[in-house]
């Protein structure tokens, strides 16, 4: 329970910096990443995302919220 918690805070402060850095607001920085990289527009995510793989294997990828924020 108390691991619940803490874990959606972790969320929610995700969906707040991404929020505050223009995204929406329902969506986190690693899906909004994730979609740049598919686009091949976003070198910087990309490196951001190598790095996020070498804790958790395509992180970024696997964070995609295909029904927020803009489209593919």
């Amino acid at each position: 329970m108390v691991k619940r918690y803490f874990w959606n805070l972790l969320i929610s402060l995700d969906q707040l910096a991404n929020t505050l850095l223009g995204g929406f607001p329902d969506e986190t920085i690693s899906s909004r990443m994730g979609k740049r990289v598919r686009k091949k527009n976003c070198p910087v995510c990309k490196v951001i995302c190598r790095i996020l793989d070498l804790f958790d294997k395509d992180h970024c990828e696997k964070s995609i919220e295909e029904d927020e924020g803009f489209p593919l």
